[in-house]
Order: C-alpha cells, then sequence, then structure tokens
C-alpha cells in the first residue's frame, strides 16, 4: 500500500480489503530525513507508526533527502520495488483519485519492475467520495494547505461536513489538485482511534503546515 498517512490512501487501504481483490501486507512512506515527516503532509514518524499499529501492517521507510531530485526519489523508490518484489509482493495499492499524468507516472514505474498497479477509488465523485468517507467514520486533519489555492487558516481544521462547506468553489472536496492533503486518524481501516492535538501553524517551501502531535 502506498501509505501517504492521509485520508485518501486510508480509504484506499479499506477498499482494496474489502474487495479482496488483494491481500496487503504492508504500507510503503516516503519521510524526510531533514524533518523526519511524512513528504508532503508533515506528518511525525510517530504518528506515522501509530497508524501502521492500528492497520496492523509493517511499516516500510523510504527515507528522501530534502530538497528531493526526481532522480534520487526514483532510485529509491524503485530500490523498495525490488526489495518489496523479492519478498513476493506483485501490487501496489495507490489512493489516487482522478489525476491521468500522476496515474500513467504510477502505472509507467511499476511496468519496470513488473508489478501492478490498484486505484480502488479511482474515478469516484469526490463530492460523493468525501461523503462516504465522514460516514465510515474516517477522521483526518488538514495538515498541510498550498495557500495559492486554499486559504492558510484551513491548515489544521478537521476534515467534515463543516469543511466541505467552506471550500472555496473551484477547490476540490479531496483536495486531488494539491490544495491539502490530510492526517487519518481514525476509520474502518484502523483498530482504534489516535488521539492527537493541533499545534501551530508554520510556513515552509511554500506551504502551510499544521502540526499535529500525539495527545
Amino acid at each position: 500500500m502506498s501509505w501517504s498517512s492521509g485520508k485518501d490512501s486510508a480509504f484506499a487501504l479499506h477498499a482494496a480489503r474489502l474487495s479482496g481483490d488483494v491481500d496487503v501486507v504492508g504500507l510503503l512512506t516516503t519521510v524526510t530525513e531533514t524533518y523526519e515527516r511524512v513528504a508532503m503532509h508533515g506528518v511525525r514518524e510517530v504518528l506515522l507508526q501509530a497508524q501502521a499499529e492500528r492497520a496492523g501492517l509493517p511499516l516500510i521507510r523510504v527515507p528522501l533527502p530534502t530538497p528531493c531530485s526526481n532522480e534520487v526519489y526514483e532510485e529509491r523508490m524503485r530500490s523498495a520495488m525490488d526489495e518489496a518484489m523479492q519478498q513476493g509482493v506483485t501490487h501496489v495499492v495507490f489512493g489516487d483519485l482522478y489525476l491521468e499524468d500522476i496515474r500513467r507516472y504510477r502505472e509507467d514505474r511499476l511496468a519496470e519492475v513488473d508489478m501492478t498497479p490498484v486505484f480502488p477509488l479511482w474515478g469516484r465523485d469526490t463530492q460523493e467520495l468525501a461523503g462516504e468517507m465522514m460516514a465510515s467514520g474516517l477522521r483526518a486533519i488538514l495538515t498541510c494547505v498550498d495557500p495559492r489555492l486554499l486559504d492558510s487558516a484551513f491548515a489544521g481544521r478537521w476534515f467534515d461536513a463543516g469543511l466541505l462547506e467552506a471550500l472555496p468553489s473551484g477547490v476540490d472536496p479531496c483536495g486531488e489538485n494539491g490544495e491539502f492533503h490530510t492526517l487519518c486518524v481514525d476509520g474502518p481501516m484502523f483498530s482504534s482511534a489516535i488521539d492527537v492535538a493541533v499545534g501551530d501553524r508554520v510556513t515552509r517551501d511554500g506551504f502551510v503546515f499544521a502540526d499535529v502531535t500525539p495527545a
């Protein structure tokens, strides 16, 4: 499972398990070496580990430098895929929703190592999908906001009905265009909720991050 720590990958894990088409055996996550946080989402490793424990799956970290070139990213991901193949892994599950260029990129890279991508949420209406996530009991916090696309005040807000009502026109309800990223702390993919506290907002590399810590 390609694991971002956010709601989409969490719900994709849930959907993949329900389908019975694949047997998910681990969570693969890129983590920045400098900050020890999930790349882009800004989630602390202690919370990443808490997710893996509640999902009942081992966590495979792929360390990335900051900044990270695409060449280094692909080299380290290729190494992780090679190791996974040696352990018998044949498929990788993704939480992507509708961005065709990202899907093609994943398909092309996995084809190089003879692995198959799986997209359980692909093509879903994101307004309906957001509602389904909430109805399932999924809870998530916006940990990263792109202030060019969404007001920075949204960083640290809960992903709930009130948030959907407050999102400006043109902002995807699931943030699929990069408007925001999340940390999933509860839902049917976990054995129990993760208690967290939302701290200060900080700006780094042009993005606004809400620092979330264990409660």
